[in-house]
């Protein structure tokens, strides 16, 4: 009896301790009926080493009961060539699982990645959930593609060729350039008028929560500077500044982030801290986002996808 009592005592402090609600530690709580794809953004990657891209996210889900498939993309290229990469691995998930469709869940510009697939087949998505999607372009790209264009596209082509190698995924191709062009604000309102699926019609609203059968929800945060022992925190804040006062998460704009269904587009947690980088070192006084992965996985599940 006194095991038992400690055991559902530790439980319960565990659950605190990480902000998940005690039910959602229960067995099948992110057990969706079609599995979870995970997408990365500019200069990602599946794993680094020992280190994953989305830290964490895909065991904690999986611990729930979800089938879940990271991914691999271009590091730096445009949104189309990102793509249809994506749907070549949709196909093979498919293939492997037997599943009918997937649900994507893709970051940054991952976002517009998943985007795209939903739009050119949307037969094999259910849903699409965007974690600070790049939708509307961002201004970090902007200033980028109108200071430094040459240099700046020949250092992305470098470091995703770089990223491209280490993490193992040899041949994949790489264009700064292309990439920094669909992020841009140009490149993502050609895009949009391309692929429209789940976008808000007004600046800062929301999209249709459902389109041709997909289901289309999106997250993100809004302060750039989190924690002091994240290294990444001090570039973050000083990429802010590009936003002129407006909210984002240090890299994307929180209107820019919409698409469909918004659940929050205000978690104090930066582009990094979304996905629960660097290695976990994030907001120590908001929900954590792996807990904001879970919650959506059981929402999806709740929709019967």
């Amino acid at each position: 009896m006194k095991t038992r009592f400690w055991q559902l005592l530790s439980t319960l402090v565990l659950a605190c301790c990480i902000g998940l609600p005690a039910s959602a530690g229960a067995a099948g709580y992110t057990q969706t009926k079609y599995p979870i794809v995970l997408v990365h953004g500019l200069f990602g990657f599946e794993k680094l080493g020992p280190v994953e891209m989305f830290y964490g996210i895909p065991a904690a889900l999986r611990s729930g009961g979800a089938n879940v498939y990271t991914v691999t993309v271009s590091a730096a290229n445009s949104t189309e060539v990102r793509g249809e990469q994506l749907l070549s691995q949709v196909r093979q998930i498919l293939a492997a699982t037997g599943a009918a469709k997937v649900n994507l869940i893709g970051h940054s510009h991952g976002g517009p990645t998943t985007r795209y697939v939903a739009s050119v087949r949307p037969d094999l998505v259910a849903s699409v959930t965007n974690v600070a999607g790049v939708n509307k372009g961002t201004k970090v790209a902007d200033l980028l593609v109108g200071a430094i264009p040459i240099t700046s596209a020949a250092l992305g082509t470098g470091l995703g060729s770089l990223i491209d190698f280490i993490s193992g995924n040899k041949g994949l191709p790489q264009n700064g350039g292309a990439a920094l062009a669909s992020l841009s604000t140009a490149g993502a309102l050609a895009f949009n008028a391309r692929y429209p699926e789940g976008l808000p019609t007004t600046a800062c609203g929301e999209g249709a929560y459902q389109e041709r059968g997909v289901y289309y929800f999106s997250w993100s945060g809004a302060q750039p500077y989190t924690n002091p022992l994240d290294a990444g925190d001090a570039a973050l804040a000083a990429t802010s500044l590009a936003f002129g006062g407006d909210k984002n998460d240090g890299l994307v704009g929180s209107c820019s982030s919409h698409l469909g269904k918004v659940i929050r587009d205000d978690y104090a947690m930066n582009h990094l801290d979304e996905i629960n980088q660097f290695i976990g070192i994030v907001n120590l006084f908001e929900t954590s986002p792996v807990t904001v992965f879970r919650q959506q996985a059981n929402r999806l599940q709740g929709l019967g996808l």
